[in-house]
């Protein structure tokens, strides 16, 4: 089969949701919509980039208008999989059907169990073990931490286990043995979460302390072989930039950059349509949810899109006729949302080819996993036994 596109480039806004799912209600997310109450809330929303892709028309919004000729395709995803988290939604989109949610610990913090294991093995007393934003936990119990050697254990709305280590007292190869042995004990299905992050950071005291770029993920490996394994083991470039690689914990990627913000990944992906390569660039900015969206800021989240807006059209001059570009999201974060937690909503499908000749409205998909599956449809590549999703290649003309 003769390949559509040489590469194609998949970009995750990662939280944007477009309105609540069917199944909302299970998760307490009834009247949710990411994209809508970011709008309403806004005195001016410019995004005429997303607008020209057809944002506007696939969800009416207050401040943008709808265009008369989009330049691509735009369409809803709803979610397969249950679970409303990053991993979740990631894996669904290359084809992984999620039916376990994985453990959050948001209202209760981690077993006292758990906690006595881990102090045990690591040596270290432990504070903290709540939900908290990183910075504020830094506050809080920074100082303590440095005093003591205690170590400062929290989590979030998310499925993780954080542990905040300072850099000159604690030490980067200590924090990192003690996230190791987190994620060992973290395996068991009761305690499993989808991530063990390392947060080490700098300072002396309140105010002062700051996060470093030494943040490690350790990730579970996905439940099964997925489209970028496909696209690996055939030879294709699958290059991630962001928490890709993390979210995949490295299987089937080739190359991969880390971002230091969403605006930093856009000029990351920018460069990368500079260069030539065959395959996947799969792309996560991870700022409209970890800045915005957990933080309940509306107004925040909606300049963020506005500048990811202004990076979309430094990169849609660049795409070549042989290039594919789609824009989706993982899931929902409504900033307006009561607590802090994701939200359970559909997420937009915007595709784009210079190369294209029709344009518009494509039927509501009933998985992300379209995604991989047209990818793979792409390169000739046989998704992998168990997954799920079937491609929209045919559609996109």
């Amino acid at each position: 089969m003769m390949e559509k596109y040489k590469r194609i480039f998949v970009i995750v806004i990662d939280s944007l949701g477009i309105g609540a799912m069917p199944n909302a209600a299970e998760y307490g997310d009834v009247g949710t919509d990411t994209l809508g109450h970011i709008d309403a809330r806004a005195e001016h929303f410019v995004i005429p980039n997303l607008a020209r892709l057809g944002m506007a028309n696939l969800h009416p919004l207050t401040h943008v208008k709808a265009v008369d000729r989009p330049m691509g395709y735009y369409g809803r995803l709803l979610e397969a999989s249950v679970g409303k988290d990053t991993m979740t939604g990631h894996w669904e989109m290359m084809g992984l059907h999620i039916t376990k949610p994985f453990k959050t610990f948001t209202d209760t913090g981690f077993p006292q169990e758990l906690l006595d294991e881990l102090s045990r093995r690591t040596g270290h007393k432990i504070v903290g073990n709540k939900a908290a934003s990183g910075t504020a936990i830094l506050d809080e119990l920074g100082e303590h931490e440095i005093a003591t050697g205690d170590m400062i254990v929290y989590t979030s709305a998310d499925s993780v286990l954080q542990i905040c280590g300072n850099e000159e007292t604690f030490g980067l190869e200590e924090l990192y043995r003690c996230c190791a042995i987190a994620r060992e004990l973290t395996m068991r299905d009761e305690w499993k979460v989808g991530r063990v992050i390392a947060r080490p950071y700098v300072g002396k005291k309140r105010g002062e302390f700051k996060r470093t770029a030494n943040r490690h993920d350790y990730a579970l490996k996905p439940y099964g072989k997925t489209a970028l394994d496909a696209l690996k083991e055939h030879g294709y470039d699958v290059i991630s930039v962001g928490k890709i690689r993390d979210i995949f914990d490295g299987e089937g990627i080739t190359e991969a950059y880390k971002s230091q913000s969403s605006v930093h990944g856009m000029e990351q992906t920018i460069e990368l349509a500079d260069k030539d390569f065959h395959g996947l660039c799969f792309v996560n900015l991870v700022d409209f949810d970890a800045l915005w969206g957990h933080r309940r800021d509306p107004i925040g989240y909606g300049q963020e899109l506005e500048r990811f807006d202004v990076k979309l059209g430094e990169l849609l001059p660049k795409l070549r006729a042989d290039d594919l570009l789609m824009i989706t999201a993982d899931h929902g974060n409504d900033p307006t949302h009561t607590g802090t937690d994701h939200t359970k909503e559909m997420v937009p499908f915007l595709a784009y080819s210079p190369s294209m000749e029709g344009y518009g409205k494509l039927p509501d998909a009933e998985t992300f996993a379209v995604v991989g599956a047209t990818v793979a449809d792409n390169f000739g590549v046989r998704m992998p036994e168990g997954t799920i999703g079937s491609s929209l290649l045919e559609k996109l003309r």
